[in-house]
């Protein structure tokens, strides 16, 4: 399944939010919608799950425009709504229904999450008994219990703590190995370059880069090296010898190589692993959160 935002726009009175918005995600993967407050990503998911519509594009899904009937989405927003004083298994169950599941195969559906992340003593208490992070969990259930076919996920790492984030983290791996799509949107950069194979930053209502997060890292010129070893005094005296080689110490105490050109990266890995005690080398790339900034600043 694939799915396409072609040249969305979106305005509300004069302001102009989405202005020819295109990109593409694939079930199976994960993609990473990006954009800081107010760049265009919550209109966009608004307009994918039909709760308004475009004033210009379409969406299309394996090539023909979405159809809203045979299409399910699961939704965690960023803000969370269920009902604090309500049972817990009680509004998943009538979430679920609302889905188009008759209610024996809600219930089942909601033992089994409740089950997979840990929640089921809590099936029978309100809402509001549970810490942040347990309401989080209980609201991914909402997303997942009908079994979508697109589940997007708006923040969903927020207030977890790490045990909790590392059980999200696996059942969210599971949703996409059983050939969902899954779409993310979060100012967490590390969690989207963990999942996202490929990404779209929105900066001012356009799509200002998009495609594979691999391929995108590779764009960037290849002539750094990181390099760890016990010798890093003496490989900093050696390398600095040459003049035209640049020489650092990052945070972790690891040493950043800036060579004049791409080309030396080989024989200048191969001279430090021959002479020196080497830890580890590698081509440096950019961090997510470094192509963030450059392109949303």
């Amino acid at each position: 399944m694939e799915l396409e935002f072609k040249d969305i726009k979106k305005s509300f009175g004069e302001k102009l939010v989405l202005d020819g918005v295109s990109f593409s995600a694939a079930s199976g993967r994960a993609f990473g919608l990006l954009g800081r407050n107010g760049a265009g990503k919550t209109t966009s998911i608004r307009i994918l799950m039909n709760v308004f519509p475009a004033d210009g594009g379409m969406i299309l899904l394996d090539g023909k425009q979405i159809d809203y009937k045979s299409v399910s989405f699961g939704y965690l927003p960023e803000e969370r709504g269920l009902y604090p004083k309500k049972k817990i298994s009680d509004q998943l169950v009538y979430f679920a229904q609302l889905h188009g599941m008759c209610r024996t195969d809600a219930v089942r559906a909601v033992d089994y999450w409740l089950g997979r992340l840990g929640m089921t003593e809590y099936k029978t208490k309100r809402l509001d008994t549970l810490s942040k992070g347990n309401q989080q969990k209980i609201q991914l259930i909402t997303a997942l219990a009908h079994d979508p076919d697109i589940v997007i996920l708006d923040e969903p790492f927020s207030g977890l703590d790490p045990v909790n984030a590392r059980l999200l983290k696996d059942v969210v791996l599971e949703v996409i190995e059983r050939g969902k799509l899954v779409l993310f949107s979060s100012h967490q950069m590390n969690y989207i370059e963990e999942f996202c194979d490929s990404i779209a930053i929105l900066h001012g209502g356009r799509v200002v880069l998009a495609g594979e997060l691999r391929e995108i890292k590779h764009s960037y010129p290849r002539n750094r090296l990181t390099v760890r070893s016990r010798d890093a005094e003496r490989i900093r005296a050696d390398l600095r010898l040459s003049g035209d080689i640049a020489v650092d110490t990052d945070e972790s105490g690891a040493l950043t190589v800036t060579l004049p050109s791409p080309e030396l990266k080989g024989s200048v890995m191969a001279r430090l692993t021959e002479t020196y005690d080497i830890d580890g080398i590698y081509v440096t790339e950019p961090s997510l959160g470094d192509i963030f900034v450059e392109y949303a600043s």
